[in-house]
This record gives structure tokens, C-alpha cells and sequence, in this order.
């Protein structure tokens, strides 16, 4: 008896969408042209294709920032109820912590946090190790 009104609520929800879409379906005009099916990227004009090389960084600083906003997401409720819950609930905290510091460092020592990072080796002793390395630029394809 408890859950009758959360299943009003989702017939309701799903009488709404599925009346939405047959309604669409019925009413909006479908006039089909060329421009229609062009790819559309905020106003601008398409240049080159749209399957392009993403860096990998882009992924590696995304995940990162979720993975350190959910840490603060998760300590969050410990910093306002920080006197209620007395000792266990701080050795938790910092247990928590103790668990994500470690993989801080790891990002920070392998430089995933700078954005940009040189992307030829450094030294020369470096280049001796990779002698058949091609050299890599940061400027696009097309300016190579």
C-alpha cells in the first residue's frame, strides 16, 4: 500500500511520454531536404570530417575529475555531521582518504594533471633510448 502513489507516478510518467511521442509522430510536419541531414555543430560550418583523433588526455583528466568528485560528493556528508558521528565516523573519512591520496599521487607523478605536457622526449639520453622514434609535433595534420 505504501508504493501505490510511486506507481501512479510511473504510469502517469510513462502515459505522458508514450501520448508526447504518438502525438509528435501524427502532428509534426515532415517536410525531408538536404539541410535537414547535414550535421550540425552549434552554427558552424562543418570542416574536415567528423571521424577525428581525440587525445587520450581528454578521457584521462575526465575520469580523474570524477573519480576526485566523488570523493568530495562522499566526504560531504561527513563534514556536516562531523560532531554527531565522533570518532568512528572521522577514521572512516580519513580511511577514505587514505584509500584515494595514493592514486592522487600516482596522476600527479605521471603528469596527467598538466594539461600540457611536452610531447618529445626531454634529453638526449632519452632520445638514445628511442633512436627509431619519429618525432612527434603538437601542430595539427594539416600543418605538418
Amino acid at each position: 500500500m505504501d508504493f501505490i502513489p510511486v506507481l501512479i507516478f510511473l504510469v502517469a510518467a510513462i502515459l505522458v511520454v508514450g501520448v508526447s511521442v504518438t502525438l509528435n509522430r501524427f502532428l509534426a510536419p515532415k517536410i525531408p531536404s538536404p539541410l535537414k541531414y547535414t550535421t550540425y555543430e552549434c552554427g558552424e560550418e562543418i570542416k574536415g570530417q567528423s571521424w577525428v583523433r581525440f587525445n587520450s588526455r581528454f578521457y584521462v583528466i575526465g575520469l580523474i575529475f570524477l573519480i576526485f568528485d566523488i570523493e568530495v560528493v562522499m566526504l560531504l556528508p561527513y563534514a556536516v555531521i562531523a560532531k554527531e558521528i565522533g570518532w568512528i565516523g572521522w577514521v572512516e573519512a580519513i580511511l577514505f582518504l587514505f584509500i584515494l591520496i595514493p592514486g592522487l599521487a600516482y596522476v600527479w607523478k605521471r603528469g596527467d594533471l598538466e594539461w600540457i605536457r611536452p610531447l618529445a622526449p626531454k634529453s638526449a639520453e632519452e632520445m638514445l633510448r628511442a633512436p627509431h622514434a619519429k618525432t612527434v609535433t603538437n601542430k595539427p595534420a594539416e600543418q605538418v
